[in-house]
């Protein structure tokens, strides 16, 4: 510092003052600025080669790649003039890149080991007999993907300060840091979220978890390119946390839903808005506990039970418990069908349940059990498969064994209608394709 304070503020005397009074074929500034040089890189090279610190490294290249040739010699006064020496560089070249391996090598492993401490006390946290944290009423551990993020961001920073060249490398060497430290993160989220199933605040931290993919998915969203390898296995590790985290979440409330479901057969239908009913409170006690979660996840838990809600009604009526062979009593059973399906849409939407693609699939249902025309059911049935493509024939069939009153023509007939209908039509959102048919 000394030493370029000295060279910069001699050499604009120099300017100023001296050159003038020498004849213009002294090159005056010439020789000054040589010899400042001169010792100058003389003084660097003898450091460079000596036993350095991280941080005196980092000071060094800052000096040869940045401070000297940008706030030295390109300043307002001297910029000129130095145009004309071509002084070249504080370091020989062989010298530059070896510091810059030094700095890139010790960067890359603190910048591991950090992210690595990092998990360890995350890890810690989760075992200690507390509650996460909360901000905004969401659980969360807010400070785990603060640290990670700002320790590559940071690294970066730094060495894009050195040069771009240096910031390009050390880019590229920790690209990889980002989704090598999501897979432990995974790991270790999975290795709690077995063994640790009787901790008293097991389901916070699950939702605490979940909740610290955000930020990071975030981050992955708003700074990587859409072509970037990294940028997918990123947001696939952060789906696997998520999508692990909400099925322990759901587990208990699906478990209790079964029998309650498996009552619309054994009741051939007959009480189906009390059970209904049973359903949507059961699921209202669970829901409470998911507002934890933020905005995001807690629209996307609402979606798989809206999806499983519908599923699980739809397996009910494919279960060939109920045989209709009048009208009037296919007309009663298409009109509770219809009654649940807006009970169910209003209680999944006013919960805010944003998958509106269900909400169509018992209403036409009820519909193709209501109507008698032959014509009118085809259509019917077309439209069905247009909305939901991945249902098959298999599907159908269980499902109109209710319409007793069909001839066996007039089922082969819809069933073939439904095969053509489907044959070059992408499978869209699935829902009949996650249901077997015994």
């Amino acid at each position: 510092l000394h030493m370029g304070k000295t060279m910069k503020e001699d050499l604009t005397v120099v300017v100023k003052y001296i050159k003038q009074l020498y004849p213009p074929e002294f090159n005056v500034f010439s020789t000054y600025a040589e010899f400042y040089h001169n010792y100058f890189a003389s003084q660097a090279k003898k450091n460079a080669e000596s036993h350095l610190e991280d941080k005196d490294i980092y000071l060094l290249l800052s000096w040869v790649h940045n401070i000297y040739p940008k706030d030295m010699r390109k300043d307002h006064v001297l910029a000129e003039e130095l145009e004309k020496v071509k002084l070249g560089s504080l370091l020989p070249s062989s010298l530059s890149k070896e510091l810059e391996k030094k700095y890139l090598d010790s960067e890359e492993a603190t910048i591991k080991n950090s992210l690595s401490k990092c998990l360890d006390k995350e890890i810690q946290r989760w075992k200690e007999d507390k509650e996460p944290e909360k901000l905004n009423g969401h659980f969360q551990s807010e400070l785990l993907a603060i640290f990670v993020i700002q320790s590559i961001y940071s690294g970066q920073k730094r060495a894009k300060d050195i040069s771009a060249a240096v910031g390009e490398e050390l880019s590229d060497r920790l690209s990889k840091e980002l989704p090598a430290f999501l897979k432990s993160y995974k790991d270790a989220f999975e290795d709690f979220k077995e063994k640790s199933k009787k901790h008293r605040y097991y389901k916070p931290i699950l939702i605490a978890n979940i909740n610290n993919c955000w930020n990071f998915r975030d981050y992955a969203e708003k700074n990587m390119a859409e072509t970037d390898y990294n940028k997918a296995s990123i947001l696939s590790t952060l789906g696997d946390i998520e999508n692990s985290g909400f099925d322990v979440l759901l587990q208990q409330l699906f478990a209790q839903l079964k029998p309650i479901y498996k009552k619309f057969t054994e009741n051939k239908w007959d009480s189906s808005n009390e059970i209904m009913n049973e359903i949507i409170k059961t699921t209202s006690k669970y829901i409470s506990d998911f507002r934890t979660l933020k905005d995001p996840f807690y629209h996307a838990i609402m979606e798989k039970i809206h999806a499983r809600l519908v599923k699980e009604y739809i397996v009910r009526l494919l279960k060939r418990k109920v045989s209709l062979k009048t009208p009037a009593q296919q007309q009663n059973l298409a009109q509770h069908i219809s009654k649940n399906a807006a009970d169910l849409e209003a209680f999944c939407t006013s919960n805010g349940s944003q998958a509106t693609w269900l909400n169509s699939a018992l209403p036409k249902l009820a519909e193709i059990i209501r109507l008698q025309d032959l014509g009118a059911i085809k259509i019917e049935v077309a439209t069905l498969a247009t909305t939901y493509p991945d249902i098959r024939k298999r599907h159908l069939e269980a499902f109109l064994y209710i319409k007793a009153n069909l001839s066996r023509s007039e089922l082969k007939s819809i069933l073939g209608y439904l095969a053509d209908s489907t044959a070059s039509t992408p499978p869209g959102a699935p829902l009949f394709s996650n249901i077997n048919v015994s």
